[in-house]
C-alpha cells in the first residue's frame, strides 16, 4: 500500500511539473488568464541609467578630462632633468600613467596649441614640449593660487569644521587639491605657515585648533536669505530649502511636487551645527539623515573652485563627515540639486545651481585661468596657420649652475649658418 501511494504521489508531481512547464498560448479561450506583474527594481544603477542627461555638462566633463591628461603630461615632462622637452618614444610609455586610450602621438598632434612637436637637430627623432601659451597659463594659475591664499585657508577651515572629529586625512585633501585650489606644497605653504589654525596630529592627519564663528554659516544660507527678502517667502518655506533646477526634459510624475514640497520644509542638522547626529530609527530619521548628507555635499561642492568633484574622491570623506550609506544613490535621488556625468569612465558630480549652459555663473580667478586652458583644448587643430613657426631647441639651464647635455647643439648650428 505504501508503495502504491508513493507511486501515485510521484505521478501527480510529474504531471504538475509537466503542466507548469508548458506555456499556455494566447487565444480566445484563455484570455482571462492573468500574468503576475513584477515591480521594477529601483537601484543606484537603474537611476544612473534612466537619469535625464545634460549635454552641456557632459561635454564639459569630456574636455576637462582631456585637460587633466594634459596637465599630468606636463608634470611628467617637467620632472625630467634633461630639459623641458621629451621624445615621443619616451612619452608613449606614459599612456597608462595618464589614462590615455589612444596613441600618444595622435593625442599630441591633435592639440597643436598645447604641444609643440619638433625634430631634434642631432638625434633626428620627434620631440615634444608644452607651448608658450599653455606654460603661461600654468604659471598664471600658480600665481592666482598664491593671491587667494586666505580664501584657501578658509576653505580648509570649513572642511575641518564640518568634520565630526575636527580632523581630516592629508591623503583626502591631496585627492581634491585642484578642486579646492590648493598648491602642490600645501602641507608646508598652508598648513605649516598657519600653525596657529592647524596642527598636524600624525604625519597624515591635520586638526583644527579652534573654530572660527565667522565661518560657521553655509553658502546656501545666502540663497535662503535672498529668497526670503526678494520673493517675500515665509521663514517656514526657506529655512531648510534648497535651490532646485531640473534638467531639460525631466519628467515630473504625479505626486512628485507634494513630496518635494514636504522635503523642502523638513528640518535637518546643518553642516556646521555641533549637535548630535540624527538617529535613523527615530520618526523621520532616515529622511532627516539623508537631508543632512545632502547639505554636507552641497556645502562641499560650494567650497570647490569649479563646483564639481569626482564621486570616488568623496568616499575618502565619508568617515570624517559621518556620511553612511551609498553616496552615489543619494546624489541620484536629487536630480534638481546635483548632476552626475559618466563621461570618460568616471562619475563626476556637479552642483546644478552653479552652472548655466555648461559655464559657471559666478566665476573666480582660478576658474578664469582654467577656462583659458580649456579654450586651447577647444581649438584643437583649428587656427594653426596663425601660429608662429616652431623653433629648434634653445639653450636652457638647470636649477643649479650646470648646463644641459643638449646645449652644445646650439653653437654647432650657429657655426653651420655662419659657414653657409
Amino acid at each position: 500500500m505504501r508503495l502504491l501511494e508513493s507511486s501515485k504521489l510521484s505521478l501527480f508531481k510529474f504531471k504538475a511539473c509537466s503542466l507548469s512547464s508548458q506555456v499556455t498560448p494566447f487565444g480566445p479561450f484563455n484570455s482571462f488568464v492573468q500574468k503576475r506583474w513584477r515591480k521594477p527594481i529601483i537601484s543606484a544603477q537603474t537611476r544612473l541609467e534612466d537619469r535625464t542627461r545634460d549635454s552641456n555638462l557632459d561635454k564639459l566633463t569630456t574636455h576637462l578630462k582631456k585637460l587633466d591628461i594634459i596637465l599630468k603630461l606636463h608634470v611628467l615632462m617637467s620632472s625630467r632633468k634633461r630639459g623641458p622637452f621629451v621624445s615621443l618614444q619616451l612619452m608613449s610609455r606614459w599612456r597608462n600613467l595618464v589614462g590615455l586610450n589612444v596613441g600618444i602621438g595622435a593625442f599630441v598632434h591633435k592639440y597643436p596649441h598645447v604641444f609643440e612637436v619638433f625634430t631634434h637637430p642631432v638625434r633626428r627623432n620627434l620631440c615634444c614640449r608644452i607651448s608658450k601659451k599653455m606654460m603661461g597659463l600654468i604659471e598664471e594659475e600658480a600665481d592666482a593660487m598664491k593671491q587667494l591664499e586666505l580664501e584657501v585657508v578658509h576653505r580648509v577651515k570649513k572642511l575641518l569644521m564640518m568634520s565630526v572629529s575636527g580632523t581630516l586625512h592629508l591623503h583626502a585633501l591631496r585627492l581634491v587639491r585642484r578642486e579646492l585650489g590648493l598648491p602642490v606644497d600645501f602641507r608646508e605653504s598652508i598648513l605649516g605657515k598657519y600653525s596657529k589654525d592647524f596642527k598636524l596630529v600624525d604625519l597624515e592627519v591635520v586638526e583644527l585648533i579652534s573654530r572660527d564663528e565667522n565661518l560657521d554659516a553655509a553658502e546656501i544660507e545666502k540663497w535662503r536669505e535672498k529668497e526670503f527678502r526678494e520673493k517675500w517667502l515665509s521663514e517656514f518655506e526657506t529655512k531648510y530649502a534648497f535651490p532646485i533646477n531640473f534638467p531639460t526634459g525631466f519628467e515630473i510624475q504625479a505626486g512628485f511636487r507634494d513630496k518635494l514640497k514636504n522635503w523642502q520644509r523638513l528640518p535637518y542638522v546643518k553642516p556646521y551645527d555641533r549637535k548630535e547626529s540624527v538617529r535613523i530609527r527615530t520618526c523621520g530619521g532616515i529622511e532627516r539623515y539623508e537631508k543632512r548628507v545632502v547639505g554636507i555635499l552641497h556645502e562641499f561642492l560650494s567650497l570647490t573652485v569649479e563646483k564639481m568633484v569626482e564621486v570616488e574622491r568623496l568616499a575618502h570623506f565619508r568617515r570624517d563627515f559621518a556620511m553612511e550609506g551609498n553616496v552615489r544613490e543619494l546624489i541620484l535621488k536629487h536630480p534638481g540639486i546635483f548632476y552626475i556625468s559618466t563621461r570618460r569612465n568616471s562619475l563626476t558630480v556637479f552642483l546644478r545651481e552653479a552652472y548655466s549652459k555648461g559655464c559657471l555663473i559666478q566665476s573666480n580667478t582660478i576658474y578664469d585661468v582654467r577656462r583659458k586652458m580649456l579654450d586651447l583644448v577647444f581649438l584643437g587643430s583649428r587656427n594653426t596657420r596663425e601660429m608662429p613657426a616652431q623653433k629648434e631647441i634653445k639653450e636652457f639651464k638647470v636649477d643649479g649652475d650646470g648646463i644641459m647635455d643638449g646645449d652644445w647643439v646650439i653653437p654647432m648650428l650657429e657655426n653651420l649658418e655662419n659657414g653657409s
